[in-house]
């Protein structure tokens, strides 16, 4: 315990003081000519250096202020990856604003709450995909004054195109551009920097306050886990409503002074991986998934020679990576075929997508399959697990690429706390926590208790080195007829080893065995279908072929062989639709809305049970 707090105390001296404003200040004098933000463009890349960026963000907090934002006020955001979030984002704060990105796929219902609870005074959307989001609630938001649209704003007095509004701010800093200066100095570490809200699992979303104080000492804790150079190349492509992207793209980089490449589209993240060949890279569950899946598609249609040398150089590369484990030994003789592989081909296949500068490959919010994991081994990436929350500003515990195990979330970060309940809860304490949820008193009691523990909600184990692994969130355990606590993440993640399953559900709360909802992988099936010579002409027809049921059967009996008896499928369906977040199955962050699959797909649950 000592140990941890002396940590916390001289993370505590490094960050006092620091707020977002004064650190980009400070980047903008010393690195002004660093890239910092690049757009997609036709034949290339649109730059802004730190200089020009910081010039941008007082410009946007000056027509914050001429509109009339109070210190305090919220500024809702909706639009994709691109500067102009960021740069609306950091405005709203040098105004002395709080930044609150909302989730692009929520519905109309769901922001209207958000920006109520929130008591948003403007909106910047981007374009008009994002209003038809909001249309139908405006009347419900008497309190939001301005929509400030990228594109397309409509013709009346509500709303503000972007140029015209950076217009605005241009002129009104070069009419006081003390009164920009005198917000952005008052800012404190103690202020609130953004208001996130849960992806909503369960209900509506709760708010989650964050201060400058909670996010530096957020970026503190990932500089040395993560101990990566400065002035690297990152990708941005996950949305800022999230926390992981918030930290490492929004607040990391003006420590780090990073050059960030914003990727505007999922579609595009392979290609944008290969042009910019990042330093770091995070990436939900589903993300690494669909990456393995389609680089497997190549690899398939290799010939068998070629197959087999990379089977085996992957073979070295599995090796390489669970001997460097804490507490294993790297042999020479490992080591050697390592390099060996590596330079014959790891390494070409590192550099084809776009990982060869690697030097930090994380994943998190919800288990990685170990497949998945062995995979990236293979290609002699660590692809290593932290865990945190939106409630804990991100990671507060995690794996770093010196000191990782497979399997876990890694170890407490630099001066957090974090121990397991009685009930196998896991509990944490440190400068990350937030003081609660906002406007929810009686949600926040039930979060940190009178002792200042932050109650996670998931239950956990950790072994004799300090090394965490989550089990399974507390309220999801399926408890069967007869009293077996499972955890249905286990069982999926097992059953999506195969490429052919996108996504798996496991059910079995108060019944006598475990079953399961599945769907193909829309990406994996066709070429799956098409080298079998399978005809089809849609998924859900390619869902009912009796080759493709009979691999799924294989799938799930595969499955069941690394499963406890009282874990194993007994009966499955197979859908012919693939769930997303737009069709309510997903939350923005790829996590099963378990409530709404049950509901959804009762008739079908309830036929798995059937005589």
């Amino acid at each position: 315990m000592a140990d941890v707090l002396e940590v916390r105390a001289e993370i505590e001296r490094e960050i006092a003081g620091r707020t977002v404003c004064e650190q980009l200040r400070q980047v903008a004098e010393r690195h002004p000519d660093a890239p910092a933000y690049s757009d997609p463009v036709e034949g290339g890349w649109s730059t802004l250096t730190y200089s020009e960026a910081r010039r941008r963000v007082l410009e946007i907090a000056a027509g914050f202020i001429a509109l009339g934002l109070e210190p305090g006020d919220s500024v809702a955001l909706m639009m994709v990856n691109r500067s102009e979030h960021v740069l609306a984002d950091l405005g709203t704060v040098h105004a002395g604003g709080v930044g609150c990105t909302v989730y692009s796929t929520f519905a109309s219902d769901q922001i209207a709450f958000v920006a109520g609870d929130v008591g948003a005074k403007f909106a910047v959307l981007g374009g008009p995909a994002d209003l038809a989001r909001w249309e139908p609630v405006l009347d419900r938001l008497p309190g939001l004054s301005k929509i400030i649209m990228l594109e397309g704003a409509p013709a009346d007095e509500r709303f503000l195109a972007w140029d015209d509004f950076l217009e605005l701010g241009r002129a009104s800093l070069a009419e006081d551009p003390s009164a920009v200066e005198d917000r952005a100095r008052a800012v404190t570490q103690d202020d609130v920097v953004t208001v996130l809200y849960t992806s909503g699992t369960t209900g509506m979303p709760k708010g989650v306050p964050l201060t400058h104080h909670n996010v530096f000492y957020e970026v503190a804790s990932t500089d040395r886990l993560t101990s990566l150079p400065s002035q690297g190349t990152q990708i941005s492509y996950l949305t800022y409503a999230h926390i992981a992207e918030r930290v490492l793209s929004l607040y990391l980089p003006l420590v780090k002074v990073s050059h960030v490449h914003f990727c505007t589209d999922l579609a595009n993240l392979g290609a944008t991986l290969g042009q910019v060949k990042p330093m770091m890279f995070f990436g939900v569950p589903r993300v690494w998934e669909k990456m393995m899946a389609r680089l497997q598609a190549v690899l398939a249609s290799q010939p068998a020679e070629q197959q087999d040398a990379v089977r085996q150089a992957m073979a070295a590369g599995v090796a390489y990576v669970e001997g460097g484990q804490f507490g294993h030994t790297l042999t020479p003789e490992v080591q050697a075929a390592y390099e060996q592989a590596d330079q014959s081909l790891l390494s070409i296949i590192r550099g084809m997508i776009g990982f060869d500068r690697a030097e930090w490959t994380a994943t998190g919010a919800a288990p990685l399959p170990d497949e998945v994991q062995r995979f990236y081994a293979g290609l002699g990436l660590k692809v290593i697990d932290v865990y945190g929350m939106t409630e804990t500003t991100g990671a507060f515990t995690g794996n770093s690429p010196s000191c990782y195990r497979l399997g876990t979330v890694g170890r407490a970060e630099p001066g957090a706390e974090v121990r397991i309940a009685d009930d196998g809860e896991i509990l944490t304490r440190s400068p990350l926590n937030t003081r609660g949820y906002l406007n929810r008193p009686e949600a926040t009691a039930e979060l940190i208790d009178a002792d200042g523990w932050l109650h996670t909600g998931d239950i956990g184990t950790v072994d004799e080195d300090g090394f965490y692994r989550v089990v399974d969130r507390k309220k999801e355990l399926i408890i069967t007829a007869g009293g077996e606590n499972i955890s249905p993440a286990a069982i999926e993640n097992h059953l999506k080893e195969h490429p052919l399953i996108g996504q798996a559900l496991a059910y079995g709360d108060g019944r006598p065995y475990p079953v399961a909802v599945l769907t193909l992988d829309g990406e994996v099936a066709p070429g799956w279908a098409g080298s079998r010579g399978i005809a089809f002409d849609s998924l859900a027809e390619l869902a009912e072929h009796p080759d493709v049921l009979k691999e799924i059967e294989a799938a799930v009996e595969a499955a069941n062989v690394k499963l406890a008896r009282v874990q194993q499928v007994k009966r499955w369906a197979l859908l012919g639709t693939e769930w997303t977040a737009e069709t309510e199955e997903l939350t923005p962050s790829l996590k099963l809305k378990r409530r709404i699959i049950h509901a959804k797909y009762g008739d079908i649950i309830e036929g798995l049970y059937a005589g």
